[in-house]
């Protein structure tokens, strides 16, 4: 396994091992031992261990986003694309975080293997590049409808750089989320 940190220094790449030959491919998808090893030799706090897997499908233009849950459920995400692929995106909504409204965007795709950790205190989201697209997500915390919250996706103080797709596709509920920005501009 190898961990990559990205521009916000909480958020890590993890491009697990992948052993090929004739008959195919292996990779080990997840070692809690190790993910949390390879955590604390970075100086991160180990999340708190995963409770709950999600798991979603999507058509090309798909977007999901940007969402998390409020304390006392915030909840830390390991993220992958097991089939088809997407772009990736975490945002920190941490108040006191020295990156505090900034963003995070990698394709993950089942040709890539990568996997994206999302602590606590991110929004997230992602855009689906292919029909088809599997998304899986570990969680630190259990669903819980009266913590859920969203950003919507294009929020001008947020500035996230979607890939440029003919149109997306967006949940009635995702294109009514709050936007960072009043109406007076703060």
């Amino acid at each position: 396994m190898k961990i990559i940190r990205t521009t916000i220094p909480d958020v890590l790449i993890i491009e697990p091992t992948v052993y090929s030959d004739d008959r195919g491919w292996f990779m080990e998808s997840f070692n809690e031992e190790r993910f949390v090893t390879e955590i604390e030799k970075l100086g991160l706090e180990a999340p708190r261990p995963f409770v709950q897997d999600n798991h979603s499908c999507s058509k090309i233009g798909v977007l999901r986003g940007l969402h998390y849950q409020a304390e006392p459920h915030s909840q830390g995400k390991l993220v992958r694309v097991v089939q088809g692929a997407a772009f990736d995106v975490a945002v920190d909504i941490r108040e006191q975080s020295a990156t505090y409204l900034k963003w995070v965007g990698v394709e993950l795709s089942a040709s890539n293997s990568k996997m994206l950790w999302i602590p606590e205190g991110f929004a997230h989201g992602f855009l689906a590049l292919q029909d088809d697209t599997h998304f899986l997500y570990k969680t630190t915390d259990y669903y819980d409808k009266n913590s859920e919250r969203s950003i919507v996706w294009n929020d001008p103080a947020l500035g996230i750089d979607w890939p440029h797709l003919e149109s997306y596709i967006i949940s009635s509920k995702d294109a009514a989320a709050a936007s960072l920005v009043t109406s007076d501009g703060h």
